[in-house]
């Protein structure tokens, strides 16, 4: 049973949402503030978190730049109608995935399995005899599926589900185009829809750790208005 944390100060969504939540078979904790989350994820980490990112005392883009330090355990963001920056900022700190509020609770809870099945894959090799998880090396790159690790020039980064996903589907055939929804077929199952703006903001993510090891990182190029490409050394 996956343990969801549901972190939001509006007590309506806390009690619908995890009742929901719940009758899907998830255990589900809540906590009506940053801190409070914080202080109970440094005892035990969930599975997942959904962080609203308007709370008192510490607010989700807080608690996400904390917990980024230690896991990369999927997160989702609940965002209100009109934040686009914030959506942005979010998925570029770190984050996963965001649902606008107001939102239908099936789309949260799609939302939620389809982070969570993508992670066990990559956590227990549950395909393991496919090509997609071997260790795969591209000139400075090493991806090793099954272990969830990802090394530049022997240099350990560190990426969340999604960002692991998206790197493996551009380097798995260096040269050649991804589109847009290619790379959302990769990271995001089809009943799910998400925009171009969430793939442009996961790759510059993506881009900013590589150049965290290698300021020079240049192998991932942008093909304006028609995709991205990973460029072997």
């Amino acid at each position: 049973m996956s343990r969801i944390a549901l972190v939001d100060d509006d007590r309506n969504i806390l009690t619908s949402v995890s009742m929901t939540l719940e009758a899907e078979g998830f255990q589900v904790e809540t906590y009506n503030d940053g801190q409070s989350a914080l202080d109970a994820f440094n005892k035990r980490l969930p599975d997942m978190a959904v962080l609203d990112i308007k709370m008192p005392r510490m607010d989700g883009m807080d608690l996400l730049q904390r917990l980024r330090q230690k896991t990369t355990m999927p997160v989702i963001f609940l965002t209100s109608k009109d934040d686009e920056i914030d959506e942005v900022l979010g998925l570029r700190m770190g984050a996963d995935d965001y649902v606008k509020k107001p939102f239908s609770q099936r789309l949260l809870v799609e939302r939620i399995r389809s982070l969570l099945r993508r992670q066990e894959v990559l956590a227990t090799g549950e395909v393991a005899t496919t090509e997609e998880n071997k260790v795969m090396v591209r000139g400075s790159l090493t991806m090793d599926p099954l272990r969830h690790a990802v090394t530049w020039k022997e240099k350990d980064v560190t990426l969340t589900v999604t960002e692991f996903l998206l790197l493996q589907a551009l380097a798995q055939r260096p040269g050649f185009v991804k589109s847009r929804d290619q790379l959302m077929d990769v990271a995001y199952d089809d009943q799910v829809y998400v925009d171009d703006r969430t793939i442009d903001s996961h790759i510059k993510r993506l881009r900013k750790k590589l150049r965290s090891v290698d300021s020079e990182f240049s192998a991932i190029e942008t093909l304006y208005g028609i995709g991205y490409r990973y460029n072997e050394e």
